[in-house]
């Protein structure tokens, strides 16, 4: 039986697809995470709220949750399914190696879809306390939660840019009366969540 990898630091690239100005993080997590826990650091770096159902695609093998599978075998085969906890972003990297890409998809209704790539990791992240993930780069706010996806998105945006718009106070309203699409603190991201302060 092979002995489990060392553990090390891997980059990953998540990039917001189908909406500009991009909305992207570069995020270093521990090798020996599983799915699971990825899914849920992304969901706090990208800043989604974990309402909505969630899988990976690698090749032709989908990781998600166990409720999931389940609910997606009630209509089809689901041999190619792998549970999300019990696979580890190790056995995911020795398969599509530095350079590969994989896919996160949150809220089917809304469609949100993120390519995320693994990237060199450099030298000087071997010493990091990898007990800890840390984002290293991002740009720009995500998407409110329930905007309606990538068109509803662009809508929800023309309304807050036009206060003449039927619709704007009503955006506004619901949004909580603020919302920057630049808006990206890189140092309170990071702070936060070392404080125990996730969502």
């Amino acid at each position: 039986m092979p002995s489990p990898p060392k553990t090390s630091p891997v980059a990953l690239r998540v990039e917001l697809l189908n909406i500009e100005p991009l909305i992207w993080r570069r995020i270093v997590v521990s090798n020996q995470w599983t799915f699971a826990a990825l899914h849920n650091y992304l969901q706090w770096v990208m800043g989604w709220q974990d309402s909505h159902a969630h899988e990976f695609r690698v090749g032709d093998q989908c990781i998600a949750p166990d409720w999931w599978i389940q609910e997606v075998g009630m209509d089809r085969d689901v041999e190619s399914y792998k549970d999300e906890r019990r696979t580890s972003i190790a056995a995911v990297v020795r398969e599509i190696g530095v350079g590969g890409e994989f896919a996160y998809h949150y809220d089917m209704g809304d469609g949100w879809e993120h390519r995320i790539v693994i990237e060199p990791a450099p030298p000087r992240w071997a010493d990091l306390d990898l007990r800890t993930p840390l984002c290293v780069a991002g740009e720009n706010a995500c998407p409110p939660e329930d905007v309606g996806g990538p068109p509803g998105y662009q809508r929800f945006l023309e309304c807050l840019a036009d206060s003449s718009h039927e619709e704007h106070v009503d955006m506004l309203r619901w949004v909580g009366s603020v919302f920057d699409p630049k808006g990206f603190d890189l140092n309170r991201l990071n702070r936060d969540w070392r404080a125990g302060r996730r969502r």
